[in-house]
């Protein structure tokens, strides 16, 4: 990308070949591989890919939550705001996370304390972050107050803050936990999942309230999802990650109109065309690499309809088709890749 377009962006987040590794008596697995993210400020982006991709890692990195042991950093920088959160203690990172950044898990049923009531667990987060008017710390009465106002937020009535998680549907225990993220109004908003263990009509409800609440407060969100309907309706850039590295990138119209990468295009082939529904569906052939051997050359090579020799050998560049859509793929140059994508697209 031309440096000086880059420098024009006002990032909230900037992610620079990051590599994670969990290492085991197994062997090493290697989670993420030199992966670059960026999320400007009131936007969001949507980091796309299968199973086993480096999803989950890619978030928990940004929140310096990776397992150590086995988890470790070993390169790249990742910076909240311009300041590189690898360079924070643990102390400085309690009070970044909730604040600055905070994420929501893919499964409300275990991100919720079951013995305590709900609208104590997010007093929990406002009491560790916010002060009072006086500029002490805020009261428990205080923050029970404010509590009952992030579940009116999220559609639920404050007077029910009192109850246990058991005694809310799948959809409203998933509404707590997004409360709990949004407690202290962080910049940005890391959602790993949020739908996954919801039915279809709780999940388009939980996605409305989410393009809502990141109006209202601007927030800048990364959302992480295998589900490309997801992505099309709530986010404005796209990352699709494959073996741990971002293989094509760019704005929404970009990477649905415009794809690239074979691998992007067997994801939009995997899903039923509504317009020919006697069209069968084409799955990706085989199965993710072994993250603890990862091909020599381009991860999705074994996989690929269209390799090549030096795909087997080589890591493939990155190609540029305007400032923001770059695809990593032997199958492109800075003349072909403008000409027309796999699909015709």
């Amino acid at each position: 990308m031309n440096e000086e377009i880059k420098n024009t962006k006002d990032l909230e987040l900037d992610i620079k070949n990051l590599v994670v590794e969990y290492r085991t008596p197994g062997g090493v697995t290697q989670a993420l591989n030199g992966l670059d993210l960026e999320i400007e400020k009131g936007k969001t982006l949507g980091l796309v890919g299968e199973t086993g991709a480096g999803k989950t890692t890619t978030g928990l990195s940004i929140l310096q939550l990776i397992p150590d042991p086995p988890g470790v950093i070993v390169d790249g920088s990742i910076k909240l705001a311009g300041e590189d959160v690898m360079l924070k203690s643990e102390k400085e990172m309690e009070k970044i996370r909730g604040q600055q950044v905070s994420m929501i898990f893919q499964d409300p049923m275990t991100s919720l304390n079951p013995v305590m009531p709900v609208e104590d667990q997010i007093a929990e987060v406002i009491e560790m972050h916010e002060l009072g008017e006086d500029g002490k710390p805020i009261s428990h009465s205080a923050a029970i107050l404010k509590a009952k106002e992030m579940l009116e937020l999220v559609g639920i009535p404050g007077d029910r803050g009192t109850e246990f998680p058991h005694q809310f549907s799948g959809g409203m225990k998933q509404r707590v936990v997004i409360a709990i993220a949004l407690a202290c109004n962080p910049k940005l908003l890391i959602a790993d999942e949020p739908t996954t263990a919801l039915d279809v009509t709780i999940q388009a409800q939980v996605l409305e309230m989410m393009k809502g609440l990141r109006e209202k407060y601007g927030t800048s969100m990364l959302m992480i999802t295998h589900d490309l309907g997801i992505v099309a309706e709530i986010c404005d850039t796209v990352s699709v990650i494959y073996a741990g590295r971002v293989i094509e990138h760019g704005t929404l119209e970009d990477v649905f109109d415009f794809t690239r990468h074979p691998y992007t295009e067997g994801l939009f082939n995997s899903l039923p065309d509504l317009d020919h529904r006697e069209n069968r569906l084409k799955p990706i052939k085989g199965l993710m690499p072994d993250p603890t051997n990862l091909p020599k050359g381009c991860a999705f090579c074994p996989r690929c309809d269209y390799a090549m020799e030096i795909c087997k050998t080589e890591k493939p560049p990155r190609v540029y088709r305007n400032d923001e859509h770059y695809v990593e793929c032997f199958l492109y140059n800075e003349q072909n890749i403008k000409e027309g994508g796999l699909l015709g697209r």
